[in-house]
């Protein structure tokens, strides 16, 4: 009977998640984490209960990093985090920049999304 050595992953890695973010809203991210003269945000995209259809997006920058938050950094300073709660209804969508005369702002694009309302924050 031979002794078999198994290396096991750091208990403190953090877990990734499957979100994508887009070079432009990577670019815009970078460029209002500058002006804001910080380095220790993160971009979180979470899901709320709520909306018209039963959920509804929250994306905002987040100083801290909770337990079970699934990363994935996309630039040099430029970091995405999930809750893990969040993470199986956002696998898979990508977070993009628009920037033309009708509309400026980052947009969600997510394949999990059932259905949505007119409001086009929500989904079920």
């Amino acid at each position: 009977m031979s002794d078999t050595i198994t290396e096991n992953a750091p208990a403190t890695e953090t877990p990734s998640h499957g979100v994508l973010l887009s070079d432009a809203a990577a670019a815009k991210v970078a460029s209002l984490l500058e002006q804001e003269g910080r380095d220790d945000l993160r971009l979180r995209l979470a899901v709320q209960p709520g909306g018209c259809s039963g959920l509804i997006y929250q994306l905002y920058f987040d100083e801290r990093l909770l337990d079970g938050d699934a990363t994935a950094e996309f630039e040099p300073g430029v970091e995405v985090v999930v809750d893990k709660m969040s993470v199986p209804y956002l696998d898979g969508a990508s977070i993009d920049f628009e920037d033309t005369i009708q509309k400026q702002g980052f947009t969600i694009d997510n394949p999990n999304a059932q259905g949505s309302c007119a409001c086009g924050d929500s989904f079920h």
